[in-house]
């Protein structure tokens, strides 16, 4: 059976949302748009845009803000700009960076910038690491929360430090926030603080948010302006861009409220995760509300547990699974939302300790 099918058939959901149709989504499209009279935009102009744009350039502090069709061409884009502006193609990105492992090379077969690995791959990199570099560098990008690790952060006062040096240095710091808003709860502290001090930004507007697609690049005006004619040059100047912003505009201030409960969920599920000792979970502590949990078993296996769980019990644990460093051992990524938010403690002990089961049965 195709696993998208078998995925839909299940009632329970544990990483982010349930799914939804198509159709229930540009049902609350629509009636939001029509109590809010909302009007199309042309290329990127139109009241409802440029309201949404300002708002969010104002919540994290930065002059302007500008709609990107992807996080992808937002922070290539960025990143050649900056470099441009320090004549100097020297950026520097963690080893776990999207660059480096989702965009297909893109900045060097696009030839926008060159790249020097920093830090170490399982920790978040900080100025000691940029000190280190005996290299002048253009840019830096840096990744809050860390992704591929579980979604680490620094502590907080290796960021201030960061900030600072790269500030002493004249390096351009980029701020990939594609988690932007878990990350500003993990911290406890406001957008706007947690954005000072970065050069520019950029977020998405479906990662925690639940839109359809989409990203913002924040900076001063004059970068977001020269970023804007990169965008067209690009391929992404979209005729009409208010289905994306509608889809995230809608639920944005509620989503930004529910982050707090989902931290706190997160807090409790790593209680409950200490049932099972062979799990292991990154970070050792939650930073934000997303983890890693590994498991002693292949790839392989987890994931034919995964359905044998979905087609017994309907419940779907995780989307993919990854290899780990080690021989038979895996993980999973899970992201706390909604899903989560609304199983009780005995509805997630009971299909965990079903899932245990599968596995320590497929041994």
């Amino acid at each position: 059976m195709p696993t998208p099918n078998l995925r839909n058939q299940c009632h329970t959901f544990f990483s982010s949302s349930a799914p939804r149709s198509a159709a229930v989504d540009f049902s609350a499209m629509a009636a939001w748009c029509e109590a809010h009279d909302i009007q199309h935009d042309s290329y990127g102009e139109g009241k409802l845009i440029q309201d949404f744009e300002n708002k969010v350039a104002g919540l994290l502090g930065f002059e302007a803000a500008r709609f990107v069709i992807s996080g992808t061409m937002a922070q290539s884009v960025a990143l050649r700009i900056a470099c441009q502006d320090k004549n100097n193609r020297l950026v520097a990105l963690h080893p776990t960076a999207h660059i480096l492992g989702h965009e297909s090379s893109n900045y060097q077969l696009l030839d926008h910038f060159t790249v020097i690995n920093v830090g170490k791959p399982f920790r978040p990199w900080t100025a000691d690491d940029l000190k280190a570099v005996p290299d002048h560098l253009g840019a830096a990008l840096y990744e809050l929360p860390m992704r591929e690790i579980g979604g680490q952060l620094p502590a907080w006062e290796q960021l201030e430090a960061l900030k600072q040096y790269c500030g002493e240095k004249n390096i351009h710091l980029h701020l990939d926030g594609a988690r932007l808003w878990e990350a500003a709860t993990g911290y406890g502290q406001p957008l706007s603080s947690v954005a000072a001090g970065f050069d520019s930004a950029y977020v998405s507007l479906y990662k925690g948010i639940g839109g359809l697609g989409g990203a913002l690049l924040l900076g001063k005006q004059d970068f977001i302006s020269r970023a804007t004619e990169w965008m067209k040059r690009m391929g992404g100047n979209v005729y009409q861009r208010s289905p994306y912003v509608v889809a995230a505009a809608m639920q944005f201030d509620e989503k930004l409220a529910r982050m707090p409960a989902y931290l706190q969920r997160t807090r409790e599920l790593y209680q409950l995760l200490t049932r099972y000792p062979d799990w292991q979970i990154n970070p050792r502590q939650p930073h934000c509300n997303m983890l890693h949990l590994y498991f002693p078993v292949e790839r392989e296996t987890l994931i034919a547990a995964r359905d044998q769980l979905a087609m017994e019990h309907g419940v779907w644990l995780f989307g993919g699974a990854n290899d780990a460093a080690l021989p038979q051992q895996s993980y999973i990524e899970w992201y706390v939302g909604e899903a989560l938010l609304s199983l009780s403690d005995q509805q997630v002990i009971a299909a965990l300790d079903q899932f245990q089961a599968l596995l320590t049965s497929s041994r």
